[in-house]
């Protein structure tokens, strides 16, 4: 993956967009919420501006005002938006629809929710070419040609498919396509990688940076990713509660942040150089924004606040070419090192016994393809197929792999949520994956599990506490009402949160807090095993960063053996002790995490370190070798292949750069490289990488 540079002689000189003193307020029945407040933004052609900021600081809804889109309830309070010096704010609506679409393309973050389901891809892109007056076959060959510039094989088949039909990485690139039906000037992105794996993102990226390259089109891309602003932004503005803090060159952003609240995001990405410390993470949340601030909106939360923070609202203060919202900077024009501690801290060496709490041997969940009247099974889906796996007390085991390849299977069949195909679970030594249902009750305690999504694992009909208590009562942990309470108002507090605060209902809660609550219902029964599945995958980088926090905490007074399902290698780098690698329903490889991610033997291992984004690349990529290269290239051009039909010998050979004859006859065996690292591969890369 290599960064598209766009130097300064590429980038017009007057901007393309201009936004002065942008202000939304949205009606509700308590008051006014102003969710924008005084925003003020440029973006030239062929310039791509990132917007960072946490979940509630309003980059999502500056973008929507932008396009004249507001909810219901929401107006437009103050400010202009001139595109192309035009002042879109004083269009018609007729008018504005021309523009949407047309001058201003948009690309949302899911878009399994942005396409139509009852429509094929084909119809969708054609009705959004209709908008500007192109119809009939005309609009089917621009279609084609759409798909076909996003990367999609065989277009004019594929216009006829549906998009579930379609994988996640697909749907997004559809989504592009149609946000480049009008053949925009600007481009609005609002998180368009946050729940794609870092194959599928780094194919997301690398196509949004060959588009702006070839059209010159601006482009916002709004995310609380570090490391994708790195890869992408060729300038920087951090946003929060309402305003925009922050705004400078990308290079110099990352050489010297300067605000407070900047400084904080950077604490608070995990890594290995933190492992041992807890995350630097911004104490709190966003503010409310339903109400009225005097003076700084952040000094709340800033570890370097004074009484005039609290009284006067901040001006804007110029410190080279970047430009910060902080009474810190009045009378500075240089850089200047704030004197912030972060936490580093030493990698830790934890053991927590020699005897496995859990053991998966050869693991297989196989589900049937049934066809004709009779139901009669014409297939099996290999969705797991031989994994074997051993979680210790008090440690970690990573699993990683792209969405897809059975990741999430495992975890689930661990806990006999779906039922085995074949294999072995053992917990302490005994086995219980042949035992009838109703006699689980001993694994229920035991282990249990935190969902990627709380809000759609949390019954929105009951209040917290009941369904914290609800394992208690149905495990028999504790069958007294009133000690029940007090158990469920020590475990909110215990995850952070307010005893008093289990009279509510998950819908009164961020995120941030629906995860924690999700962790208090695990804890509630006292488990020795936490399957977590991709826990932190929705959330932005404070948040999860209490979320480690917490979980890191918990680990080491408890002794909790933790499978941590993920594709964020970062997190994984921070937290865990092991990694399996997994690809098409068996592990390609495992061992020590150092060994692992520094040493890596398979070539996928490397092809998806090779695809993560990381802080660094906006001096070099450096890090990486050709071979590197190639292969996370080779890798992201071929989708995952179906477990229906999996390749013949290695299941990695049709994306691989080494394979050979041996590769597409057999499946490898395992190779043991020594110090509990083992890879399956006929052609282990042996030579030593620097990333861990």
């Amino acid at each position: 993956m290599v960064r598209a540079d766009i130097t300064t002689t590429d980038i017009a000189e007057s901007p393309l967009l201009q936004v002065a003193g942008l202000s939304v307020e949205i009606a509700r029945a308590g008051g006014e919420i102003r969710p924008v407040d005084g925003v003020d933004l440029e973006i030239r052609s062929g310039e791509t501006l990132a917007l960072l900021g946490e979940s509630g600081c309003g980059k999502s809804m500056t973008a929507l005002a932008l396009a004249r889109l507001l909810p219901d309830g929401g107006r437009i309070a103050g400010g202009s938006v001139r595109l192309g010096g035009e002042n879109l704010l004083a269009l018609p609506e007729a008018a504005m629809r021309k523009v949407r679409g047309g001058r201003i393309g948009m690309i949302f973050q899911e878009p399994a929710t942005s396409l139509n389901p009852v429509m094929s891809v084909g119809a969708q892109i054609v009705e959004a070419l209709a908008v500007h007056g192109l119809r009939g076959e005309a609009a089917r060959e621009e279609a084609c040609k759409l798909l076909e510039a996003v990367g999609i094989p065989d277009p004019a088949r594929r216009l006829r498919e549906y998009p579930f039909q379609f994988s996640g990485g697909m749907k997004q690139r559809v989504m592009i396509a149609m946000a480049l039906a009008g053949r925009p000037h600007l481009l609005i992105a609002d998180e368009p990688t946050t729940a794609l794996d870092v194959t599928i993102q780094a194919q997301v990226l690398d196509l949004l940076a060959g588009i702006q390259r070839r059209e010159g089109m601006a482009m916002l891309l709004i995310t609380h990713d570090l490391g994708v602003v790195a890869r992408m932004a060729h300038r920087v503005g951090v946003m929060y509660a309402g305003q925009v803090v922050e705004t400078g060159p990308r290079a110099d952003f990352f050489t010297a942040p300067l605000h407070p609240y900047s400084r904080k995001l950077f604490a608070a990405l995990p890594g290995t150089e933190k492992r041992g410390s807890p995350l630097d993470a911004p104490a709190g949340s966003v503010p409310p924004l339903d109400r009225s601030f005097v003076g700084c909106r952040f000094a709340e939360r800033c570890p370097m606040a004074f009484d005039r923070c609290d009284e006067e609202s901040p001006a804007w203060h110029h410190v080279g070419v970047q430009a910060v919202r902080c009474h810190l900077y009045e009378g500075v024009s240089v850089p200047r090192a704030l004197e912030m501690q972060v936490a580093v801290g030493v990698p830790e060496a934890r053991s927590g016994g020699s005897q496995a709490v859990l053991e998966v041997r050869d693991l297989a969940v196989h589900f049937p393809v049934r066809k004709g009247l009779l139901q009669r099974p014409v297939g099996y889906v290999r969705a797991v197929d031989g994994v074997s796996l051993r979680l210790m007390p008090g440690r970690t085991l990573a699993l990683v792999g792209e969405s897809g390849c059975g990741k999430t299977t495992v975890g689930k069949a661990i806990l006999r949520l779906i039922e085995p195909s074949a294999g072995k679970l053992l917990l302490d030594g005994e086995a219980y994956s042949a035992l009838p249902r109703q006699a689980l009750h001993a694994l229920r305690r035991a282990v249990q599990m935190v969902f990627q999504d709380p809000f759609a694992s949390l019954n929105p009909r009951m209040r917290v506490g009941e369904i914290i208590a609800e394992g208690l009562q149905a495990l028999g942990v504790e069958t007294d009402p009133n000690t029940c309470q007090v158990r469920v108002a020590e475990l909110l507090e215990r995850v952070g949160l307010s005893g008093d605060m289990r009279w509510r209902y998950p819908h009164e809660f961020s995120g941030g807090q629906r995860q924690r609550i999700a962790v208090a219902r695990a804890l509630a029964v006292s488990p020795r095993v936490i399957v977590c599945d991709e826990p932190t995958s929705a959330l932005d980088v404070s948040v999860q960063a209490q979320l480690l926090n917490l979980m890191r905490a918990l680990q080491h007074e408890q002794q909790l053996a933790y499978l941590f399902i993920t594709h964020n290698l970062a997190v994984v780098e921070y937290l865990a002790d092991d990694v399996a690698v997994m690809y098409l329903g068996r592990i390609v490889e495992e061992g020590p995490l150092a060994r692992v991610l520094g040493a890596s033997a398979h070539p996928y291992t490397r092809a998806l370190l090779a695809a993560v984004p990381r802080l660094g690349e906006e001096e070099e990529r450096g890090d990486a070798s050709a071979e590197e290269e190639h292969a996370a290239r080779a890798a992201q051009m071929i989708e995952l292949p179906s477990p229906l039909h999996p390749p013949a010998g290695c299941h990695f050979h049709p994306r691989c750069p080494l394979a050979s004859d041996v590769c597409r006859a057999s499946y490898p065996g395992t190779t043991e490289l020594g110090h509990g690292h083992r890879v399956r591969c006929h052609w282990p890369q042996t030579q030593p990488q620097t990333r861990v």
